[in-house]
This record gives C-alpha cells, sequence and structure tokens, in this order.
C-alpha cells in the first residue's frame, strides 16, 4: 500500500532543564528523573506550532528527494495550533508553497498514528502517490506553568514523514477510542457569550497521573501482543518498538508486563519530554537518520493519550 521514504524533525532551540524548572516550581532533577525520566526539554521562544511543523516538514521532504508540487495530501495532527482556523496544515501547505489538499486531525499522544492510517485509506482509494504526515506541538502554550506535576513532563517539537505509495510497508495496525474527558483534558477558552451558562476549567493541560499510567501501560501491552498474534509474530521478530515518549517508566512496566528488555524499546524522552503528536515521528527521525534502521526490519509503533485513544502500527522498514 505506502511505505516511508523520507523522515524529518524540528525541536526548538531553548532547553529547560530540571534545574531550571526547580527555580519555578517546588520540584528537582532527580524527583523529576525518578519520576519520569526527563532531563530537559525543548520550548519555544518565537516559534508558532506551524513554524516548527514547516522545518521539520522540510527536512523530511530532502530527505525523501521530494518537492512539495510532488505532494497529493498533508496532513497534520496538532492539540495546540495558534489558530483554531486555518487549520496547522494549511499554514504549512502555504509555507511549502504546495498546492495540494491539506487536513488536520485532533487524536492527541496517539494522532501520528491517526495519521498513517487516514494516509492508508487514501492510498488504498488510489487518491494519492505521495503524502506529507506532520505531528507538531507547541506545548509550552498550554501548560499551566505553576503546575509541577504537568509542566515538568512536556515539551515542545515537531516530527514528519513522507509516504509513497507502492511498496507495502504498512503491514497492520490496532486503532481504539474509549471517550473519556476525565483522566486527560484541554479545556477551550469558553468565550464571552452573554449568554453561555457553563463553567470551565482553565485552557491548560489537565491530567490524572496515575490513570493516565495504567492505561498507558495497559494499551502498550494490549496493542503490541494484539499485533503480534494478528502477524504470526513473536517480539524477537521486531527490531524496534517505538513508543509515545510520555514517561520513562510506563515503557519501563510495559517492558517487564511484555517480558522483554528496555532495548527493544526506543527512546528519547530524556532530551525532549513528551512532545504529544511529534514524539514518534521524532523518534522515528533519530532512528532512521543513526542508520540503525535496515530494510526489511519489522518496528511496531504505539501511542496512548487523551481521547482517551490509542493505537499501534506493524511497519515494515
Amino acid at each position: 500500500m505506502f511505505h516511508i521514504i523520507g523522515t524529518g524533525m524540528y525541536v526548538p532551540e531553548r532547553i529547560v532543564t530540571n534545574d531550571e524548572l526547580s527555580t519555578m516550581v517546588d520540584t528537582n532533577d532527580e524527583w523529576i528523573k525518578q519520576r519520569v525520566g526527563i532531563a530537559e526539554r525543548r520550548v519555544s521562544t518565537e516559534e508558532w506550532t506551524s513554524d516548527m511543523a514547516y522545518k521539520a516538514a522540510l527536512a523530511a521532504l530532502e530527505n525523501a528527494n521530494c518537492k512539495p508540487e510532488d505532494l497529493d495530501y498533508i496532513i497534520t495532527a496538532t492539540v495546540s495550533g495558534e489558530y483554531v482556523s486555518p487549520s496547522t496544515a494549511c499554514m504549512v501547505q502555504k509555507l511549502l508553497g504546495a498546492t495540494c489538499p491539506a487536513l488536520e486531525l485532533n487524536a492527541a499522544c496517539s494522532a501520528f498514528l491517526f495519521l498513517l492510517e487516514t494516509a492508508a485509506g487514501l492510498f488504498a482509494r488510489k487518491k494519492a502517490n505521495k503524502i506529507l504526515v506532520v505531528g507538531a506541538e507547541r506545548l509550552s502554550g498550554i501548560m499551566d506553568w505553576s503546575d509541577r506535576g504537568t509542566c515538568i513532563i512536556f515539551g515542545d517539537g515537531a516530527g514528519a514523514a513522507v509516504l509513497e505509495s507502492g511498496v507495502d510497508g504498512y503491514l497492520d495496525s490496532v486503532v481504539t477510542v474509549q471517550g473519556n474527558d476525565e483522566v486527560i483534558k484541554i479545556p477551550t477558552n469558553i468565550g464571552c457569550s452573554p449568554f453561555f451558562t457553563k463553567e470551565n476549567d482553565t485552557p491548560y493541560i489537565h491530567m490524572m497521573g496515575q490513570e493516565t499510567f495504567k492505561y498507558a501501560v495497559s494499551s502498550i501491552c494490549n496493542d503490541v501482543n494484539t499485533l503480534l498474534a494478528q502477524n504470526n509474530l513473536t517480539l524477537d521478530d521486531i527490531r524496534y518498538i517505538v513508543p509515545h515518549q510520555a514517561n520513562k517508566r510506563i515503557i519501563d512496566f510495559a517492558a517487564k508486563r511484555l517480558k522483554t528488555t528496555e532495548d527493544k524499546f526506543y527512546m528519547n524522552i530524556e532530551r525532549y519530554g513528551n512532545t504529544s503528536s511529534a514524539s514518534i515521528p521524532i523518534a522515528l527521525d533519530e532512528l532512521h537518520r543513526a542508520g540503525k534502521l535496515n530494510p526489511g526490519d519489522y518496528i511496531i509503533l504505539t501511542a496512548f493519550g487523551g481521547g482517551l485513544a490509542n493505537a499501534a502500527c506493524l511497519i515494515r522498514w
């Protein structure tokens, strides 16, 4: 159906370390590393979400030896765009100088995998030959920086991939949604209507940590085991599992429950934190550019997040 022919990423230059955060909220480097495995994260000081998405897209197009005019679709994902409308996808189209249709999805931290599943449908209908997919987030703009439970976790960045029809590298997928606004939510600004009587929380990330942890471990293990069973594979056949980079302890627990080692999982959370929809394509780009993926390698991408939405897919590189 399709395969990945190029990857790209972008993170802002500004690094915020745990020590710097400890001057803002009641925390410290050791506490953060033990709880979530993060040492530092990138924070945008001048760039909007679409700016970061554009830079990741440029890197992916260059890596794929592809031009903007070659694209048949641009599909982006974010929960932190600068506008409700136009979408980040439309802004990326403008910045690239492309003319193809551009659309956006919102599936929180699982969104990049929803992008791949959506692209699979377009390829199956023979509506596209090349598709650009981008996950981009400026989460620093929707965080309560006085809340140590969330401000230590998230970071900004973008990751992208160019997909091409032909070779079947997208082998299988699992997509699950359990509608729920209790565990993870980001309220909007309710506006100033004199007729609206509902109250709302502050427009920042709200997360119930322990419930998120249990849901994340369970979804990783269930989705990975489902893909292995459906394709008559074992973990020994998988080169890497590339998980959403939310919390190192989540990945540690999932590895134990799957009866494998941490080495099977690719992690970069220590350097970037949780970048939501951007985390998997950033990790994928790092693996690709480091030469750690060989033609024919099986990899599993797995993610979980607000929605509640979780997804996983099996890819042959």
